[in-house]
């Protein structure tokens, strides 16, 4: 049975969602001046209450009456269009692209004087979302806010929605015509950008009320996560032997380190076997490759310990992908460990993996509150004997995490470590990095590019 707190969470959810529903409602309908006839007529309902005493009824009156006389125009807008888009591949988080509209007339008429409004899939919060989401220093809002929660929905909202015009508009266009209008678009976040349509909108001859057609055309941008410049970066360590050699790391598989031919075995790569040799001998046979040595850099990256939308989850992802994108991959490996409903383990360079599906990925990881830190730890110390060496990206310098390190250290491993954390702490225990200053930096929040300088 839910309790008057559940009961009451549950409403005030389904309140904010069907304001949400009104207010875009509004946006979209009144223009500026239509918003300002709206409160007018808001005021003047309310001055002239008393009719004995006031005229304000009667300015109550002509405004409503010009109100109407707009909506009444608003069922006349008719017309086929069709909307189409030319979008980047990938965005970064917090940095604005620019993309091109393309606008399709399919009337008989001439249309001018219309607006464009680009519809984005719905950006309200499942329930759990809404209530386990923490807005930035929710903490110092008072008892009232922190209750009604109405400023975590509104941040909630506004991270998932980027910024742009709210109404764009068009040339005139001629029957049969396109015209092409160009927009801006700032994503907050890393993720998907997912556009659902879009609106075109036309003001009544009074410009306060729009009529609207809505098209479908549904696309959508990856966004990438924001990336730090790093310095030229010698990592440490040096080339590991490597089982399979390039046959295994590369999606061709045939390379200098061929070695000669022999008989198929079960569990042979399909893309080994030498045709010509088979068709003349009458019998499967493979092409063999030896073992190589070659530098094999894991990024580990920990998910553990904050809800979604935590800023200092976001940071960690951001050094992730800084360092996913600055190593050089064509003749190395990265292998990018983390874990979310399961433990991921993805490995770039050398035709495996490209760079930007590395960054793909970091786009769409989430945290992983409820998971013990022990899953990360014992994937990487299992492939531990395959690298060269470990870059850690941690939210924390605890007593799971220091153990962590100081295992792959006792391997012989080279660590570097990077400890993301909300405040600047002086007295923090290097623990096992003490003999390896050099590789363990605190990252404090606001001051991360000016760490990373350092190294």
């Amino acid at each position: 049975m839910m309790g008057p707190k559940t009961i009451f969470n549950i409403l005030l959810y389904r309140n904010l969602r069907r304001f949400y529903t009104a207010n875009r409602w509004r946006e979209r309908r009144f223009t500026r001046s239509g918003l300002l006839l709206f409160f007018g007529i808001i005021a003047a309902a309310v001055v002239g209450v008393d009719t004995h005493r006031t005229t304000a009824y009667q300015v109550f009156t002509l405004l409503v009456s010009i109100l109407i006389i707009a909506i009444l125009f608003a069922p006349f807008f008719r017309g086929k269009f069709a909307v189409r888009r030319m979008l980047p591949r990938f965005a970064t988080a917090g940095e604005p692209i620019r993309y091109r509209i393309f606008v399709e007339n399919r009337t008989r008429k001439r249309q001018q004087g219309l607006l464009l409004a680009e519809d984005f899939e719905d950006p309200r919060p499942d329930f759990e979302t809404f209530m386990n989401g923490r807005e930035p220093e929710e903490e110092t809002r008072n008892i009232f806010d922190r209750a009604v929660k109405f400023y975590r929905w509104q941040w909630l909202i506004e991270k998932r929605l980027p910024r742009m015009a709210r109404n764009i508009p068009l040339p005139e266009i001629g029957p049969g015509d396109e015209a092409e209008i160009r927009a801006d678009l700032l994503p907050h976040t890393r993720g998907v950008i997912r556009f659902a349509g879009a609106t075109l909108l036309r003001p009544d001859p009074l410009g306060l009320f729009c009529s609207l057609i809505r098209l479908r055309a549904t696309q959508k941008v990856m966004v990438l996560p924001r990336r730090y410049p790093l310095p030229r970066l010698s990592l440490p360590g040096g080339r590991r032997y490597q089982s399979g050699g390039v046959a295994l790391t590369s999606s061709v598989g045939e390379s200098d380190e061929f070695v000669s031919l022999r008989d198929y075995r079960p569990g042979d790569p399909l893309r080994h076997i030498h045709w010509k040799s088979w068709a003349k001998l009458g019998k499967p046979v493979v092409k063999e490759f030896e073992d190589e040595f070659f530098v094999r850099h894991s990024l580990v990256l920990d998910t553990f310990g904050q809800r979604e939308g935590s800023l200092l989850f976001e940071e960690a992802v951001s050094v992730a992908a800084s360092f996913a994108y600055s190593i050089r991959t064509e003749d190395s490996l990265l292998d990018l460990i983390f874990v979310g409903a399961d433990v991921y383990h993805f490995t770039s360079g050398r035709g495996l993996f490209q760079q930007d599906r590395i960054l793909e990925v970091l786009a769409g990881v989430n945290p992983c509150p409820d998971k013990p830190f022990e899953l990360l730890s014992a994937r990487v110390l299992e492939r531990a004997s395959t690298f060269s060496g470990c870059i850690c990206v941690l939210q924390a310098w605890d007593e799971p995490r220091r153990g962590f390190v100081g295992r792959l250290k006792s391997v012989g491993l080279p660590v570097l470590v990077l400890v993301v954390t909300e405040a600047d702490d002086p007295d923090l225990d290097a623990g096992p990095m003490k003999t390896d200053p050099a590789n363990f930096r605190q990252l404090r929040m606001g001051r991360i590019q000016e760490e990373l300088n350092r190294l």
